[in-house]
């Protein structure tokens, strides 16, 4: 009676774990299908309910890009010129500069761009605009700091260019600058100093093809002369000394760097005057006798020195 009491309770516990297990299995794959296979209640362009991650604002790609280093604090040169080419894939303007020679200058972000007292963009930088640029040196390269663009109502120019004409009783000077295409007009009055060499010369002396440096005041579209200079007056001879710095015999152009002001002059070399020596090349010092027939200095006699 025993052993049959316990093979009947064996059984009945047995039958109950294969029900439990039996039954678990049958809700698990109750589960699954209902995870599959969406109730027909629901629309398939419900959403689920917004959690923290789905409702936080886009980011602003710009925010992902590292801070840009602060500017060294070295000392700013000014520099004059006009703009002769703006590159701006590599950010990056070609100045021409006042009184001669080219410089690259780098800008980015950080550079300061005024227009008068307006705050101005690299889009506002166009070759042929005067510009006055505080420089530094950013490791090897030349970096504007500020870039400061002429303002149309009010301000000071410089010029360098050959004379087209002057007309006295008009008080009227016009000069092909040597960076525009186009001649301006300048107003010669009595408060304009005309200068050669140093002294007070007559304004008569403004010959065309004169080569002159004008300093100007533009007020709307009148330029008032405030000083010009006599630079050269066709048929005079100057004597240039120093490095080649540029040699195109093709077109017979050499390019020298003053050793005693500095500045770079383009010189022409006349091949009825000039037999080339083999040991004219770039880095070489020479001397020039130039004679300036009104719009450039053609090279009379050239001479390679020793070092």
């Amino acid at each position: 009676m025993d052993r049959l009491f316990s093979i009947i309770a064996g059984g009945i516990l047995t039958g109950s774990i294969l029900g439990s297990v039996l039954g678990s299995a049958a809700f698990g794959q109750a589960l699954a299908s209902q995870s599959v296979v969406a109730p027909s209640s629901v629309s398939p362009t419900s959403t689920a309910p917004a959690t923290s991650e789905n409702t936080d604002e886009a980011l602003d790609p710009a925010s992902l890009l590292p801070d840009l280093p602060a500017l060294p604090r070295s000392k700013a040169s000014l520099i004059g010129g006009t703009i002769q080419k703006v590159d701006r894939v590599r950010d990056q303007l070609t100045l021409q500069i006042f009184g001669g020679g080219k410089m690259k200058i780098f800008f980015d972000p950080r550079s300061n761009i005024v227009q008068g007292s307006d705050q101005a963009s690299p889009a506002d930088l166009r070759p042929g605009d005067r510009v006055y640029v505080d420089t530094i040196l950013d490791g090897s390269t030349v970096f504007a700091r500020d870039i400061r663009l002429a303002t149309s109502a009010l301000s000071g120019g410089k010029s360098q260019g050959v004379v087209v004409s002057y007309h006295a009783d008009k008080s009227e000077l016009v000069v092909r600058d040597l960076l525009s295409p186009n001649p301006i007009k300048l107003r010669i009055s009595s408060g304009t100093q005309i200068m050669q060499d140093g002294h007070i010369t007559a304004a008569s002396q403004l010959v065309p093809g004169t080569l002159v440096n004008v300093d100007f005041v533009s007020q709307k579209d009148v330029r008032d002369a405030r000083q010009v200079s006599i630079l050269a007056i066709p048929g005079t001879s100057f004597t240039f000394g120093g490095v080649v710095t540029s040699l195109d015999l093709r077109v017979g152009l050499l390019v020298l760097n003053s050793s005693s002001d500095h500045k770079t002059y383009e010189i022409y070399l006349d091949p009825a005057s000039i037999t080339v020596d083999d040991r004219l090349r770039l880095g070489a010092d020479v001397t020039a006798i130039t004679n300036f027939d009104g719009s450039k200095y053609v090279a009379q006699s050239l001479t390679i020195n020793s070092r």
